[in-house]
């Protein structure tokens, strides 16, 4: 299994393979950049098909998170991590406590938190073996609300950029995927007014949604074929691509998940197609800006957690207007902004 020729290895830091025979355990740790402050990442428990699929995931996310937090202006580097399994079998304290160990290994180099999967509960028992990771609860807690009000706000600042207004009332919104932090998301989009159109893999999880907010469920593919002004992908990676680009509709597409894009080209062809992309990891960065207060000094403060989130707005609405004046897809001019960050310090 190749790893350093990776188009996403991109000059990862470290990478690290972790095991333990007792819990199962089999995980992967990767820091991208530690260039502004500690790689700071979720851990998502996923039950990959074969290993390099972990890895190649990994490593995607993790130099996400570089950007992610630069933008955010935040001063952590990038990481992430992955285990390995079926979450509903391989959950239990033996496995978070021995993923707690491999963190305390690292000294610091990698904070982890909650991710796919993954809750404050499970990162709870890591910490019985590590104060290598954040989004504790009685802190900052779970991250989940802030990404969703950060997703929601993009939402908002696309439709202003691309329709001169934010009213999002009557607004057709198909949500692809409804775990915690898009449940979040229809509940800010349902009190705007707008029109929901969702899928998921879980049945338990449509039924809330169209209970709660008057949602339309709709099929897994049929998501991409909808009548709809916003598209919002909210699960797993690389709903954008070839095969359904050509299917959507809608003029916005901007959702929380992680690695929207299946390649960098997917972001030019919808420019050209004149659809305006929230790139990911800029709208989807409330939870981790919820995270870095619990670092400060002072203490967790939920109050200035949440302006620094409503700052997503704006960011996000530099970037499209960059996009515009210099006639570059939207992720390209977040990567500059990123890497302009990085280059010059916080």
């Amino acid at each position: 299994m190749a790893v350093f020729n990776q188009v996403e290895f991109d000059n990862h830091e470290q990478v690290v393979f972790c095991a333990d025979e007792a819990s199962g355990l089999r995980a992967i740790i990767a820091v991208h950049s530690t260039k502004l402050g500690p790689a700071v990442g979720g851990c998502r428990l996923w039950d990959y098909a074969k290993d390099e699929d972990a890895v190649y995931d990994v490593l995607r996310l993790s130099k996400g998170m570089t950007y992610k937090n630069a933008v955010a202006r935040l001063p952590f580097g990038g990481g992430k991590s992955v285990i390995i399994g079926d979450a509903k079998e391989i959950k239990s304290e033996a496995l978070f406590r021995a993923f707690g160990k491999h963190l305390e290994r690292l000294g610091g180099s990698y904070y982890s938190a909650e991710d796919v999967n993954i809750t404050t509960g499970d990162v709870m028992m890591m910490h019985k073996e590590t104060n290598y990771v954040l989004g504790l609860e009685g802190k900052s807690g779970n991250p989940s609300p802030f990404t969703a009000l950060g997703t929601f706000l993009g939402i908002k600042a696309a439709y202003q950029h691309k329709h001169g207004h934010q009213d999002l009332a009557g607004v057709k919104v198909a949500v692809q995927g409804l775990g915690a932090v898009a449940y979040g998301l229809c509940k800010h989009l349902h009190e705007a007014g707008a029109q929901l159109f969702v899928t998921d893999i879980n049945q338990a999880s449509i039924d809330r949604v169209v209970s709660e907010f008057g949602a339309t469920a709709v099929g897994i593919d049929e998501i991409y074929d909808l009548d709809v002004d916003v598209y919002a992908p909210c699960a797993l990676g690389a709903t954008l691509n070839d095969n359904t680009i050509p299917r959507l509709k809608a003029t916005v597409i901007a959702g929380c998940a992680n690695n929207q894009l299946a390649e960098s080209r997917h972001g030019e062809i919808l420019r050209e197609k004149g659809v305006l992309y929230a790139p990911d990891y800029v709208i989807n960065a409330g939870g981790i800006i919820n995270v870095y207060y619990e670092t400060k000094p002072e203490g967790y403060n939920k109050e200035q957690a949440t302006k620094h989130v409503e700052g997503i707005y704006d960011t996000l609405t530099e970037i499209f207007a960059r996009s515009e004046s210099e006639q570059k897809s939207t992720h390209i001019i977040a990567d500059e902004l990123a890497q302009e960050i990085i280059a010059q310090g916080l």
